[in-house]
């Protein structure tokens, strides 16, 4: 997939101020697009998993990807205004860390069907080797690791925590479309 289409994809990588950055988040997705055999972003689901189990098999990763940026992003601007500068979580990596959060999804799954690196390796290790990849620093692979439950590794940086919450709202959003309790699912 061209770069330019990765960014027609996922706009908010304009967003993302140091330029070698943001030719690194595109080469990650284009590395795990090319390794993996996907032509489109948008024809990959968002966790098949769950959404069988919630029956909303239109939940896509890069909806999915794109919410969890703009939370993450006005989370970070509302600490730092809130804050009076005394918390600035660095923009770039807020951007970076929550577009490349999930790139493991594309190895991980197969369609609707889990791959051996979703059965033995999990979420998201895959990641952390797409993103060595693709130059992109230990802060991304942290992001990446500390996202989620399935790891023990916890956010260690404001960037990596605001990344994890608002992957934790955007996941909590789509569950909330089929329940009236986010403690039943």
């Amino acid at each position: 997939m061209a770069a330019h289409s990765i960014q027609s994809t996922f706009p908010e990588i304009t967003a993302i101020e140091d330029d070698r950055l943001k030719s690194n988040v595109v080469d990650a997705w284009a590395t795990s697009m090319r390794e993996h055999g996907i032509e489109d972003l948008t024809d990959v689901p968002w966790l098949p998993p769950t959404q069988r189990a919630l029956s909303v098999p239109d939940e896509s990763l890069v909806d999915h990807t794109r919410d969890v940026t703009s939370c993450a992003v006005a989370l970070a601007e509302t600490l730092s205004e809130r804050r009076d500068g005394t918390v600035s979580p660095d923009m770039d990596t807020v951007i970076a860390g929550s577009l490349v959060h999930d790139v493991s999804k594309l190895a991980e799954f197969d369609g609707m069907e889990g791959t051996d690196i979703y059965d033995l390796l999990g979420h998201p290790y895959y990641g952390v080797h797409i993103a060595a990849r693709a130059n992109l620093g230990p802060e991304y692979a942290h992001i990446i690791l500390s996202h989620t439950d399935r790891t023990q590794v916890e956010p260690a940086t404001i960037e990596a925590a605001l990344v994890k919450h608002a992957d934790e709202i955007a996941a909590s959003a789509i569950r909330w479309q089929v329940t009236a309790d986010l403690r039943t699912v």
